[in-house]
């Protein structure tokens, strides 16, 4: 896809964040833009922003894990718009920190729910529409730089994104014949306000964390995105991608070669003699390569910046309850 101008955009998650931002550069590319949002605060921020812009711009309150709910904002976008979108961005996403073996059946049914029936949801609800209408069109999902890493402080959230990764690959091959494009953006430390959704948006019935998360653990975890990407400029990466019709968008310049050593663990897993590999680099300190793309991912120095800043807030522990969790693994 290489003309926007005049046609129509969905994003999930529009009204914050990436999303936020996603909205801002289609807008600006002439495009009919349907912001779809879990908080009607945001929806209210981001429709204020477009009235001043004097933008064409749709708003929609969604969650996404509610199928009635993304049926319902499909039909109401043929019925402002006139048919269903041309470009369909699903981007809405949630995550909470801590380590795996103190995971909930709520952590995973709400992380994944969002983050991965999220995207299953809004492809099930629009594919048909796109292709019934007869006009091509193209889809992106924003997954994440945790779909190439096993995530241990952080596995609903790398397993849903991993998930969707292969999940747009399936669509990728699928939807070609149809004239329908597909990418997926895998950005790493993003400058949003996505720590807010464990406190403010994640559902009374899905609240059994394993997790020790309070308000003053989601506030360090505001002071490291402050260092992630703007999301206009992430926003620019997808749509050059779109315009390439690239499937894979890591919107770093040396994305290529993070990939590429991403993904070498798995040549180690897949025999003995890679296993003893893998067990001796995890013995060495990043190389110089290593770390210069662990700091365009996160936007700070990762030998001094805030991952290794001691924090006494309990950010990305276990309860302290939990008696089968390592104790250097709980909050105090």
């Amino acid at each position: 896809m290489k003309d926007f101008a005049g046609k129509i955009a969905f994003i999930t998650g529009g009204a914050s964040g990436a999303g936020f931002g996603q909205a801002q550069i289609f807008s600006e590319a002439g495009m009919k833009v349907v912001i779809a949002d879990i908080r009607q605060d945001h929806l209210d921020e981001a429709l204020a922003y477009f009235k001043e812009k004097g933008a064409p711009v749709h708003a929609i309150k969604l969650d996404v894990t509610d199928r009635a709910a993304f049926a319902a904002a499909a039909d109401e976008v043929e019925k402002v718009y006139g048919g269903p979108p041309d470009l369909l961005v699903l981007t809405a996403g949630v995550n909470v920190f801590g380590p795996a073996e103190a995971s909930t059946y709520d952590d995973y049914d709400w992380v994944v729910g969002v983050c991965f029936g999220g995207v299953v949801n809004g492809l099930v609800t629009f594919v048909p529409r796109m292709i019934k209408a007869k006009k091509g069109g193209y889809i992106a999902a924003t997954s994440s730089w945790g779909a190439f890493n096993a995530g241990s402080m952080t596995a609903p959230y790398t397993a849903a994104k991993a998930a969707v990764l292969s999940l747009m690959e399936s669509y990728y091959v699928s939807l070609k014949p149809y004239g329908i494009g597909v990418s997926v953006l895998c950005p790493a430390n993003i400058k949003s306000r996505i720590y807010e959704a464990a406190i403010k948006n994640r559902p009374e019935h899905l609240k059994n964390t394993g997790y020790n998360v309070n308000e003053e653990t989601q506030k360090f975890l505001a002071s490291i995105h402050e260092y992630g990407m703007d999301p206009r400029e992430l926003a620019v990466w997808l749509k050059q991608g779109i315009e390439n019709e690239q499937f894979l968008i890591v919107p770093y310049s040396s994305g290529p070669r993070m990939v590429e050593l991403a993904l070498r663990r798995f040549v180690d897993y897949a025999s003995p003699e890679g296993m003893k590999r893998l067990e001796e680099r995890q013995k060495q300190p990043p190389t110089e390569e290593e770390l210069q793309h662990m700091a365009e991912r996160e936007g700070y120095d990762p030998r001094t910046g805030p991952r290794f800043m001691n924090s006494d807030v309990g950010f990305a522990k276990a309860r302290k309850d939990l008696d089968w969790v390592d104790p250097g693994k709980k909050a105090k």
